[in-house]
């Protein structure tokens, strides 16, 4: 058409803020590619992209347009104004008013043509045209379609906005043309809207000036890069709401015509379905085209189409029951459980292509930034595992950059061991570098939109994040360490900041362990991050070491094991014993207080076996013996609930205390569970297995080597541990068969045992 119609301006809804910067496209970049745009203020940051590829008919407007000696504009709003970046569900649910009408006119069309899909229906009526159909006669059918779908409807506010803006845009053009023709290349959802509102302002009154392009509010960042991009995100199945299914399959479309594409689907889809050796005859290939055909024929296509094919491989080669539609029905991503070799098909209509920029292509600050960085640090082509030690400053500045990474999201390196919170002192880590064969440029570009450095930007994404947790003490506590990690030491004191005033109002134990543990073991080890001793870290420590122990004494519940509440306590149990004077509740008093949690028969089960414990690791304990045979006698189920609770609290203290008489805990409940009979045994096993995890496989070795002790017994105590089916399974499995031996006794029917000797030429005989 620009050919044909020669005209003095191209339009194209793309964002207006690239007009100055439209050379960057058309330096010979190998798409496709997007044009990034990013916002960011006090209160918000807002990302998004645009999408170019070879048949995008932006791309081919700016491209033909220049070609053709037109001058093109870009006349869409930035991407980072309210009107684009307020919408939370953009392409979800874009047309609010309108949205009804579109929603009504295309179900009523697919009833029409017997479609499942709106892309089957864009497919039929535009895509797939009649030998000699011209131009003419697709612009009436799509004039007619989206008259039909949106008509005079109102779209919504946004919407509205940039629908006035891109307008201002044609009266300006149309009064610069001198009756050359203007084309507007947009989307069809807003030509009735951009007619209506061109056509207000006569030519005589138009403005002179090409409208001014909206700049950021004072104080708030914004921009756009370009930045590569690939057709597994273009693509709509992998999640993209605005994107097109099948990025692969138009390509091919655009570049050799719709025959050869569906042929080429076909062999692509083969092509990955064996390479992944699933199975695939000859027979079912000649079964999926001869489908494929008939298909085209029935549905009345001159050819076979995107839906033709593949609704043809999966009636031939899917011979199971599928639990979801087609995605290519609904538009659905895929998710766990697709079938193989729907995945397959999906990801042959994707493609593989992956855009690459010019060397020469403007880049933000942060790209060089982080470039210089790791070069610096010696990362830039580290090909090994990096291994560091967090106590040396130069090993530090490398641990801090790779966390920084790590949390804008950018890949090349993955942690493979360290610190996972707080409370782990552990001081050395082990990086190893990954190859990425796309999307590392792409990811720095768009973490540029955090600031220019990357210690700048790490910490404006945990403040967005700090953010978004509000009164989410448990995530605050998480972002916390990250900041540690990534070495943001102001960020950090915002965080504590936020912590000290979130943790009085928590009401559960989980969370409060959540915050408790890690924030005490940065008090107490950190000093290799620079948090050792913190005056703000010692008031949250303090008052959430307080509020757990309020909280655990007026905590009723039933059975059932809360381990996240036990971690809760045993953090509390370390607060105590390692930062006593920073709780306002002594150990003298925190063992009276378990005192009354463990006698109290409405606190669940294993809070009170916790609390038991917790007087055994402050130096008060108390005869278990009681409580284990009350437990077997009365509850036996909840036996393994109460164990797990001490154990979670004292352990330690378990596995090498023992009595005056020289009985431990273990002894106690070897005679408790072996007097048990065999259906409460099966009751108490699966609780008990789990109580008994909280050992250390060293220390499960010596129980069974003092359970053999105490039965005069030789053996491998290891070999007790290494049972060749699960115990639950076998314990079940003898209980079986004692109850059919004594059901055949009761009966009669129960045999004597035959001695077999090799002379007895008849073994059925003697049975």
């Amino acid at each position: 058409m620009i050919r044909t119609l020669r005209p003095a301006f191209v339009l194209v809804e793309t964002p207006a803020d690239m007009n100055d910067r439209m050379d960057e496209l058309l330096l010979g970049h190998t798409l496709p590619v997007a044009v990034f745009s990013h916002y960011r203020d006090d209160e918000r940051v807002a990302t998004s992209w645009t999408p170019l590829c070879d048949y995008s008919p932006e791309w081919i407007a700016l491209r033909e347009g220049r070609a053709a000696g037109a001058e093109v504009r870009f006349i869409d709003l930035p991407a980072w104004h309210p009107a684009v970046a307020d919408h939370t569900e953009r392409y979800a649910n874009r047309y609010a008013d309108a949205e009804a009408r579109y929603a009504e006119a295309t179900r009523r069309l697919r009833e029409h043509f017997a479609v499942d899909s709106v892309d089957a229906l864009w497919d039929g009526l535009f895509e797939v045209t009649e030998p000699g159909a011209g131009p003419e006669e697709l612009r009436a059918r799509l004039d007619a379609y989206f008259d039909l779908v949106r008509g005079d409807a109102q779209a919504d506010a946004g919407d509205r906005a940039r629908e006035e803006y891109m307008a201002s845009w044609v009266r300006a053009a149309l009064a610069r043309a001198d009756d050359r023709p203007v084309l507007v290349v947009t989307g069809g959802f807003h030509q009735p809207a951009l007619r209506a509102l061109s056509a207000r302002c006569p030519d005589a009154a138009a403005p002179a000036d090409w409208p001014a392009v909206p700049e950021p509010p004072g104080g708030a960042l914004g921009g756009s890069f370009l930045v590569p991009y690939s057709f597994r995100q273009l693509d709509a199945f992998a999640g993209y709401q605005s994107g097109m299914p099948s990025p692969g399959y138009y390509q091919q479309l655009w570049e050799t015509g719709p025959t050869a594409a569906g042929q080429g689907l076909l062999r692509a889809v083969t092509e990955r379905l064996r390479a992944r050796r699933i199975p695939l005859s000859t027979a079912g290939l000649i079964a999926a085209r001869s489908l494929s055909q008939g298909l085209a024929r029935l549905r009345g296509h001159p050819y076979e189409t995107r839906v033709d094919v593949l609704d043809g491989l999966a009636g031939a080669l899917i011979t199971d029951d599928l639990d979801r539609p087609l995605p290519w029905t609904t538009r659905e991503t895929l998710g766990p459980g697709t079938h193989p070799v729907v995945a397959e098909m999906v990801a042959a209509c994707t493609g593989e292509a992956v855009g690459r920029l010019r060397p020469e292509t403007p880049l933000p600050p942060l790209v060089h930034d982080v470039t210089a960085h790791l070069a610096g640090l010696g990362l830039a082509d580290a090909d090994a595992p990096v291994r560091l030690d967090l106590t040396t400053e130069g090993d530090l500045s490398r641990s801090r950059a790779l966390h920084r990474l790590r949390v804008l999201g950018v890949p090349g390196f993955t942690r493979i061991s360290g610190p996972t919170d707080g409370d782990d002192p552990v001081f050395a880590e082990v990086w190893e570098p990954r190859t990425v064969t796309g999307g590392r440029e792409a990811a720095l570009i768009e973490a540029g939109a955090y600031g220019a450095r990357l210690d700048e930007a790490a910490a404006a994404l945990l403040g967005e994040r700090m953010r978004a947790a509000g009164p989410d003490a448990g995530a605050a506590a998480g972002l916390l360490f990250d900041a540690v990690l990534c070495g943001i030491g102001p960020l950090c004191a915002d965080l504590l900041a936020a912590l000290t005033a979130q943790v009085g109002q928590v009401g559960e134990l989980g969370p409060l362990g959540r915050i408790l543990s890690p924030v005490l073991g940065l008090w107490r080890h950190d000093r290799v991050f620079g948090m050792d001793r913190h005056r703000v870290l010692g008031a949250v420590v303090g008052t959430a070491a307080d509020r757990v122990f309020r909280l655990a004494e007026g905590l009723h519940g039933g059975p059932g094991v809360d381990l996240a509440a036990l971690r809760a306590l045993a953090a509390a149990r370390d607060a105590l014993r390692h930062a006593p004077g920073l709780l306002s509740v002594t150990p003298e008093a925190a063992a009276e207080a378990a005192a009354r949690i463990s006698r109290d028969l409405r606190a669940p089960t294993a809070l009170r076996g916790a609390a038991f414990g917790l007087r055994w690791a402050l130096g008060v304990p108390d005869d278990p013996a009681p409580v284990v045979r009350a437990l077997a006698t009365a509850a036996v189920d909840t036996l393994g609930d109460w164990l797990t609770g001490l154990f979670a609290l004292a352990r330690e203290e378990v596995a090498h205390g023992t009595a005056a008489d020289g009985t431990s805990l273990v002894d106690i409940l070897d005679g408790v569970v072996s007097a048990l009979p065999d259906t409460d045994f099966l009751l108490a096993l699966p609780a008990l297995r789990q109580a008994f995890a909280f050992f250390p496989p060293r220390e499960r070795e010596r129980i069974a080597e003092r359970l053999l002790q105490r039965r005069r017994l030789r053996g491998s105590a290891r070999s007790l541990l290494r049972t060749p089916a699960a115990p639950l399974l076998m314990a079940r499995a003898r209980a079986l068969e004692e109850n059919v031996t004594r059901l055949l006794d009761r009966h009669g029917l129960g045999t004597a045992p035959v001695n077999r000797t090799v002379s007895d030429p008849n073994p059925e005989a003697a049975r």
